[in-house]
């Protein structure tokens, strides 16, 4: 089995907003160098899920974990991605997509957060 992984963020029209998604991928990448990874955007930016799928099924990954960048589960979490993922396991019936939690939800992220916060009312 080829493991493949993207991490999927809303996207923006500014290109400097996907910086850190970017950095989050170069991270994960030396992390993990046997694991294709790819960033995916929503929208305004690309590649889009489906590109991203297509190009690691097409690369030969048989599981896809697909990890939102997102701090919380909300409509497109819920709604939308699980369609998009329906629609790319239809065109890739070898492939499985594994849609994970929100990264938001991870109990590393929420402490992050809260460290960033005190740290910002110094000392």
């Amino acid at each position: 089995m080829s493991r493949g992984l993207i991490l999927f963020a809303h996207g923006a029209r500014d290109p400097h907003w996907a910086e850190p998604f970017e950095a989050v991928a170069a991270q994960v990448r030396a992390a993990r160098p046997g694991v294709a990874v790819r960033l995916a955007f929503l929208e305004f930016m690309t590649p889009d899920l489906a590109s991203a799928g297509d190009e690691l099924a097409a690369a030969g990954c048989t599981e896809i974990a697909v990890v939102p960048l997102f701090l919380g589960a909300g409509g497109h979490v819920r709604r939308d991605v699980p369609g998009l993922l329906d629609q790319l396991a239809a065109r890739h019936p070898g492939t499985r997509f594994v849609l994970q939690p929100a990264v938001g939800a991870a109990p590393e992220v929420v402490a992050a957060m809260a460290a960033a916060a005190v740290r910002a009312l110094g000392t």
